[in-house]
């Protein structure tokens, strides 16, 4: 563990200090722990960081409660991210409300070439968890350095789980508390397998109970974290309509599996598909083609040379040479690569698509033309 790491902590535990103030801080202060015993002046120059505010952070009790943290994860050997780490979800660092810190137990890497995120209803039927189960059996033999994220829920959240283990799949469980406990206790044996290939992430410090609402801000995480999102079953109200809706925010392609429309649990998915926020899974097959992970069958051409395109601007020359140096890319692989937010380089890309430059494949993916 770093030396800065109790006032990277520390940050998390001021009172009416969010994600967006905090991350204003440590872009004016330039280093965690000037924030805590730096110039007060400099902090009051912080747009809305005010004087009851600044005395919050100067708080004793901040860095007390940061110190408890810090002792409760380095005596159970849980691994800690900042997001300045290379060990953080590289795909959450563009999303304007990731947490600042995550905390994780188990053996994995984060930062797959592929994730995906599977959700769904508590009340999944075996519909519901037939195609999950076959779903992550057949991609498993396509894609096995594939990684599954969920929510160790009932229901999908759990079957996807199970299906990724029995499938040698890496998958990761996103908690609405912290590491202190297994919620629901029930699925703790599974909790526990998934840490030899895999991992329980959480953005929750302990002691925090798994309240409504804590389920509710885990699911941007869930979504934050993958390329794509897979509602298998919803009512017309649930977790998994929220966590979909901010997967379209964070520009994540979003597939929901269809039903009939005599079964509660295919309503919300349906409208999903009606109201052109998600794609129609039909099968594995469709789902790769979509994302654009079907390499053998992506056109290889050998692209323009960058001396034919001399009215490139700085931005568009940037995305010209990540992508003859890298081939095809996610469009969020893109902008981890740029440091720049989707929405900015969205409209680069277009610039480009318009000048013939680049192509738009399926799935999000773009490549020199």
């Amino acid at each position: 563990m770093s030396n800065k790491s109790i006032y990277q902590i520390a940050l998390t535990c001021i009172k009416g200090v969010g994600v967006a103030h905090a991350r204003s801080l440590m872009e004016v202060m330039g280093d965690e722990e000037l924030i805590f015993k730096g110039d007060i002046a400099q902090l009051s120059s912080i747009p809305g960081i005010s004087s009851r505010l600044i005395s919050e952070i100067r708080s004793p009790e901040v860095l007390r409660k940061a110190e408890k943290e810090l002792n409760f994860i380095e005596k159970n050997k849980i691994n800690f991210h900042f997001f300045t780490d290379n060990t953080y979800p590289q795909r959450l660092t563009n999303c304007i409300d990731a947490p600042i810190v995550l905390y994780s137990r188990g053996k994995v890497d984060f930062n797959s070439e592929r994730v995906i995120s599977i959700v769904g209803t508590r009340n999944s039927t075996k519909y519901g968890q037939d195609f999950c189960n076959e779903f992550i059996k057949e991609i498993s033999i396509k894609i096995p350095s594939l990684q599954i994220v969920s929510g160790l829920a009932y229901g999908v959240d759990i079957c996807a789980h199970r299906a990724a283990l029995k499938n040698n799949i890496s998958t990761v469980a996103v908690l609405a508390h912290g590491l202190d406990r297994i919620y629901p206790h029930l699925h703790r044996q599974t909790a526990i397998e998934m840490m030899e290939n895999g991992a329980l992430l959480t953005e929750f410090k302990s002691e925090t109970n798994p309240d409504k609402h804590n389920f509710v801000r885990r699911n941007r995480i869930v979504a934050g974290m993958s390329d794509a999102v897979i509602v298998v079953e919803s009512p017309l109200k649930g977790g998994s309509l929220i966590t979909a809706d901010i997967a379209n925010s964070y520009f994540r392609d979003v597939f929901a599996l269809p039903g009939s429309i005599k079964y509660k649990m295919s309503t919300g998915c349906n409208k999903l598909i009606s109201d052109n926020k998600a794609v129609l899974l039909q099968n594995t097959n469709h789902f790769i083609e979509s994302m654009g992970w079907d390499d053998d069958k992506v056109e290889r051409k050998k692209p323009k040379q960058k001396e034919l395109f001399p009215e490139l601007l700085e931005d568009e020359e940037k995305v010209f040479n990540a992508l003859q140096k890298n081939g095809t890319m996610h469009v969020n692989a893109l902008s981890i690569e740029l440091n720049e937010s989707v929405t900015e380089l969205f409209m680069t890309l277009l610039e480009l698509e318009m000048k013939n430059i680049i192509e738009a494949l399926p799935g999000g993916m773009y490549q020199l033309v």
